[in-house]
């Protein structure tokens, strides 16, 4: 039964928390809080009975309880000053304090996109190969956190979990689950425990002809099951995602121009806003302003014009209107974002370079991650404007993780040059030149790398190499000045001197 509060709804056979029918991603933990504090309202909610009800007893950090708390209440639109719905009761606890109401009918709400315009996919019941069958609790587990993560991908459509585990125990073949389902991909998987080891693969496939997009196989120690369990879910979800993204975009290139909606519009514009170049910007725009056209509230729509937008204010002249145009998009994609870390991540990446908020930026991106812990997207676009700031070792350590969490994504030359601008800002100069050269072996065209690479190179008095760097860079963006790029990103005045005097001794014009 579904409970109905604002323009919320969390239905929790589903395992689903809806704002104005759209899908907003909670972790596990935090939709069992959520459901607990709302089915208790009537009373304050204790510390003792929270870890009794959503951990089942085991002991816990206040820390963590701390954590989930708050993402309960960026999943809702709270937070600890207003305390709109989640209320704090000073030594004694929580409670709910929204307006609720049960609803016995199945939620009607619309899809922003029906099921059939969408990508879809299935996670059906991992294979219990341990022989033992009351093992089967941890694939189990392991198959719900899957299907909970996935779902906070805004433009994935998730098969719940009960119409997925009908398939458990059968023998299935791919292409009539994606029929029976109505999904374009399906993952499958194993686990087998042995002793203190556990070996857990995984396989998604394209039901249209059977192929395989992924697959990985993780061998680990068995040693806390809860923890393994989030482990190997944030890596599956990490990795399914810019497989998704790639299959997606092959999908679209192969329709009809005439077929295309928003979201394959979108799609469509995605290779050549990814060269992050304002030539590939130029082109890409066009499509993205016709999926707005069809759907203006579509914000991961509105997050990657803002950054074409940048991308052509910082790289193509510096010109007014696109600064304007990207910041009304990066704002746009805020207030139709609220449940998709992508749209947030885009936008924050705009307002932390463009608009030099930097503190409305890390809020975007602790946004973001509240809804999913997994997204490599979000650490990608975070560090840049968190190196810019001046802030390098968390720069490094979010690249650092963006690689982690999805290795061969079309953004990683992005972390990988961050992280190796960020240690010429540290001082580690020889460390910033091998990061930065394999950063420009991922995508030589992109301008910015070879500034990232000239710095730490004329610090180290290889000036030869550092002019030839320069010489790249200005090739590719013939108006760059240091003076000019400085100030339309916000370079941070605790750095502002030591970038520009070794740019200048690389040979870069002021």
């Amino acid at each position: 039964m579904p409970y109905l509060f604002e323009d919320f709804a969390l239905d929790g056979q589903r395992r689903e928390l809806r704002r104005g029918g759209d899908l907003v991603g909670v972790e596990p933990q935090v939709f069992d809080l959520l459901q607990y504090i709302i089915r208790n309202r009537d009373r304050v909610v204790s510390k003792d009975d929270l870890i009794e009800a959503v951990w089942q007893g085991r002991i816990v950090s206040d820390a963590t309880l701390s954590s989930r708390i708050n993402a309960a209440r960026t999943a809702l639109g709270d937070n600890g000053e207003d305390q709109r719905l989640i209320r704090t009761v000073l030594r004694k606890g929580i409670r709910f304090v929204g307006d609720v109401r049960e609803h016995a009918e199945p939620d009607t709400q619309p899809m922003p996109l029906d099921v059939a315009d969408r990508p879809s996919i299935a996670v059906l019941p991992f294979d219990n190969m341990s022989g033992d069958p009351e093992q089967d609790y941890f694939a189990d587990g392991m198959v719900e956190d899957i299907i909970t993560g996935l779902s906070r991908i805004s433009w994935l459509f998730v098969i719940a979990r009960n119409s997925s585990f009908t398939y458990k125990g059968r023998a299935v073949d791919i292409k009539q689950v994606g029929r029976d389902l109505g999904v374009r991909y399906v993952l499958e998987g194993s686990v087998r425990k042995a002793g203190s080891r556990v070996r857990i693969t995984g396989q998604l496939i394209d039901v249209a002809d059977g192929s395989h997009l992924w697959a990985e196989r993780y061998d680990r120690d068995l040693t806390d099951v809860f923890a393994l369990q989030d482990e190997i879910t944030i890596s599956v979800v990490a990795a399914i995602e810019p497989n998704l993204r790639r299959a997606e975009i092959e999908r679209v290139r192969r329709k009809r121009p005439d077929s295309l909606d928003a979201y394959d519009l979108l799609l469509r514009a995605l290779p050549d806003v990814y060269t992050f170049m304002p030539q590939g910007a130029a082109k890409g725009l066009p499509l993205l302003d016709q999926a707005l056209a069809l759907e203006p509230d579509y914000a991961l729509a509105r997050g990657y014009a803002s950054w074409a937008h940048q991308t052509l204010f910082v790289r193509g002249g510096l010109n007014p209107e696109n600064r304007l145009q990207a910041l009304q998009h990066a704002h746009a994609a805020i207030e139709h974002g609220s449940g998709d870390a992508m749209a947030l991540a885009l936008a924050g990446f705009t307002i932390g370079l463009l608009e030099q908020n930097r503190r409305l930026a890390d809020k975007l991106f602790s946004q973001a991650l509240a809804l999913s812990a997994s997204c490599s997207f979000v650490y990608a676009f975070g560090c840049v404007p968190v190196a810019y700031g001046g802030d390098a070792a968390r720069a490094i350590a979010w690249g650092q993780l963006a690689l982690r969490l999805s290795p061969l994504d079309a953004m990683s030359c992005v972390p990988q040059g961050i992280i190796g601008f960020s240690n010429f800002l540290l001082g580690h100069d020889e460390d910033a030149v091998q990061a930065c050269q394999s950063a420009i072996e991922m995508n030589p065209r992109f301008s910015i790398l070879h500034l990232w690479l000239a710095a730490p190179l004329a610090r180290l008095g290889r000036i030869d190499e550092a002019r030839a760097a320069a010489a790249r860079l200005l090739a590719l963006d013939p108006a760059f000045s240091i003076g000019r790029w400085s100030a339309a990103v916000g370079i941070a005045p605790t750095i502002i001197d030591e970038v520009t005097d070794a740019l200048r001794l690389a040979g870069l014009p002021d």
